[in-house]
This record gives structure tokens, C-alpha cells and sequence, in this order.
């Protein structure tokens, strides 16, 4: 009898835990919780928070609950793909979100690959996304983020709209230089050049050696690529020699943290935006930051470009899913190639975010220019001049 009541017992609980698996589809996250990158991933994986929690609320996919499972990496690359490997052997996630640094996801994509596991990079811009193609035809990998060949044109342009004389200062990463290599191109591409190219390690705080070869060199602009901590000491390095030029750089100069170090020095530095918080128009976008500001108790976000696609990356995956009648990873990937349905989103409107040759859902047209005005991020455009 004790047997018998031992072996009802496993089954039960056997069955409970079938159950439990069956009710849910499991959605891999990472990113950088925490050191300088932090505000980034921190806001991404807030950002597919809430949109969980609606698509939960509105009775989830496929009849089932969509659960986060968040990994922070540190923005250490060795750290990413032990991430990435934990959450499919161990996790069983049906699908990957982030990261956040390129490092991170070079070290990491091939995981997925393998597995046949679609994963949606919502931040980082230098990762190879559609490169991929020529190493693997069935590509599982795809991006919701404005990528360095997007950001550095516009970078360029509107550069030269203000300037002619460029200068180029990068952080030493993999995002930081290739970056800088994509700006060059796009000097090349329209026959300029930079006068001055320089870069700078992560956590360094005197650039002054930098700025002054540039500005020996005769640059009138500086274009930047980096993260919020040491642009900040860049700027504050300009007002300290005090040379007093236009910088534009990469989205991330949109970061809290860079903001907040950077103080008066940050006034009127531009960059390319998917998503602007102050330029909010559309009740999906004005409710995600209500939303937003009462769950985390923040305003403004501290990246909200980061948050913005972290959200829509949640929703594209959903309509994948829903299409696909399954969380087979092979048929979420096709089903995120030929979407049938459009999503209006925060960072824009998609009809067909993805193709099967095309794994990048922002292009030029969904890019605004945001500009630092009184501490926070506003369209260039919007200024009262």
C-alpha cells in the first residue's frame, strides 16, 4: 500500500509539472543588469516586462502564459554565451531576446544557430544579423535596433550638414570600432574624410589628449561611438579645454547615465533615436510610458530606446508564435519572415518587420534625431531656435 501510495504520488506531481511546463512558453532575456551598460539592459528587459504582462492579460499565446526568463551577462562576452547555453539546455526557452553589447552577442548567436532557436537582438546595433546569411542560408538570428551601417550614415550626415571637418573619437570595443570603421565608410561614401581619429578605453575619464589632436587638427564637429559613461567624459573633457564644437554620436549618448555625468556639457549633443519619450504621440506609446513610469517607478527612462524595442521585440515574437500555431523554434522563424499581420509599434509601424533574406526590421525611415535639451532627449527638429 505505501508503494502504491508512493508511486501515486510521484505521478501526481509528474503530472503537475507537465501541466505547469504545458502552460507556459518560456522567453529567454539578456543583458547588462549591472556596471556601466546597466541602463540599457535594465530598460530593455523592462520593456518586454510589460509587454508580457499585456499579451498575459489579454489571455496570452496560444492559450498559454508567456514568461521571462532573465539572465544578467555583465556585458562580459565569455558570460553571454554561458547565458545562452544555460537558457536553451536548461531553460528550454523557446526563443532569446537581447543582448545588449556586440561583444555579447558575437560570443553568443552561434548558440541558437545550432538549436535552431530564433533569437531577437533588441539593442545591439553592432552584432552580424543579415552578415550571417553567407556562414548559415538558415539564419535564426534577427534584430529590432537601428544597426551601425543606419546609425552612422545618419551620424554622418547630419555631421556634415553642420560641419566640415570631422573628427572620429570611438571607445575601444567591438560596438566602439566598428562604429568608427561604418563612419568612415560613410565619410568615404560621400567624399569627406575625418581629419582626426582617436579612441579611448571603457571607464576612462581624461580624453583631453584625444580632444586636442582633434581640435590641433582643425576638426569643427566630433562624431562619437561609445556608451553613457565615457561620452560623458568626453564632454566634460570639451568643456574643460574648452572647445566648444557640435558632437553627434551614437544613440547611446540617449543614456541616463550619460545625461546625468555629462551635466550642461550634455546641451544640444544629437543623435540617431528609434523611440523618443518626450515626442510620444500615439496612445500605444503614450500608455507604455504611464505604464512604464507606475511599474518602475521611473521617468524618464533611463534608456528609453533600449525599453521601446525590448517591448516590440516581445510583440513581434508573439505574432510569430500565434502565427506559427506553435513554439516549434524552426516554424516561429519562418513565421517571423512572412508576418501576416502588422504591428503598430512603439518604434514604428511593420507590415512585415522581417523577410526571408532580410532579418532587420529598422531601417533609416524609422529613425528620428534626438537632441539633449535641458537634461532630456527631444527631436532635433522640435528645438525653438
Amino acid at each position: 500500500m505505501k508503494r502504491i501510495l508512493l508511486l501515486c504520488a510521484i505521478t501526481i506531481l509528474a503530472l503537475n509539472s507537465c501541466t505547469k511546463k504545458s502552460d507556459e512558453i518560456k522567453i529567454g532575456v539578456y543583458g547588462p543588469f549591472t556596471g556601466g551598460s546597466a541602463p540599457m539592459g535594465l530598460s530593455m528587459r523592462n520593456g518586454a516586462q510589460i509587454a508580457i504582462d499585456e499579451i498575459n492579460a489579454s489571455g496570452g499565446v496560444l492559450g498559454k502564459k508567456m514568461i521571462l526568463v532573465d539572465r544578467d551577462d555583465e556585458a562580459k562576452n565569455e558570460r553571454g554565451g554561458q547565458i545562452m547555453q544555460e537558457l536553451l539546455d536548461k531553460e528550454n526557452v523557446v526563443a532569446v531576446l537581447g543582448p545588449i553589447n556586440t561583444g555579447v552577442a558575437n560570443a553568443s548567436t552561434s548558440y541558437p544557430q545550432q538549436k535552431k532557436i530564433p533569437q531577437i537582438i533588441n539593442v545591439s546595433a553592432g552584432a552580424k544579423v543579415n552578415e550571417l546569411f553567407k556562414e548559415n542560408p538558415d539564419n535564426y538570428i534577427f534584430r529590432i535596433a537601428a544597426n551601425d551601417d543606419i546609425q552612422s550614415k545618419v551620424i554622418v550626415s547630419e555631421g556634415l550638414k553642420r560641419a566640415k571637418k570631422p573628427a572620429l573619437l570611438c571607445d575601444d570595443t567591438n560596438y566602439g570600432q566598428n562604429g568608427c570603421d561604418k563612419m568612415t565608410q560613410a565619410l568615404t561614401a560621400v567624399g569627406s574624410k575625418a581629419v582626426a581619429i582617436a579612441k579611448f578605453k571603457i571607464k576612462d575619464t581624461d580624453m583631453t589628449a584625444q580632444l586636442q589632436e582633434a581640435k590641433s587638427a582643425g576638426a569643427d564637429i566630433l562624431l562619437v561611438y561609445g556608451i553613457g559613461p565615457e561620452l560623458a567624459a568626453v564632454s566634460n573633457s570639451m568643456d574643460r579645454i574648452n572647445w566648444k564644437v557640435p558632437m553627434i554620436g551614437s544613440w547611446t549618448l540617449s543614456m541616463s547615465n550619460y545625461i546625468t555625468n555629462a551635466g550642461k556639457n550634455a546641451e544640444g549633443t544629437m543623435m540617431p533615436q528609434t523611440f523618443i519619450e518626450t515626442a510620444a504621440t500615439s496612445d500605444r506609446q503614450k500608455k507604455f510610458i504611464n505604464d512604464y513610469k507606475s511599474k518602475f517607478n521611473e521617468s524618464p527612462i533611463s534608456s528609453a530606446v533600449s525599453a521601446a524595442q525590448g517591448y516590440d521585440s516581445v510583440y513581434l515574437l508573439k505574432l510569430a508564435i500565434a502565427q506559427a500555431g506553435t513554439s516549434e523554434g524552426p516554424k516561429i522563424k519562418a513565421a517571423l519572415e512572412n508576418l501576416s499581420t502588422p504591428y503598430d509599434g512603439l518604434t514604428g509601424t511593420f507590415n512585415k518587420a522581417f523577410s526571408a533574406s532580410d532579418h532587420e526590421a529598422i531601417h533609416e525611415t524609422n529613425v528620428l534625431l534626438g537632441k539633449v535639451h535641458e537634461g532630456k532627449i527631444i527631436r532635433a527638429e522640435n528645438l525653438v531656435k
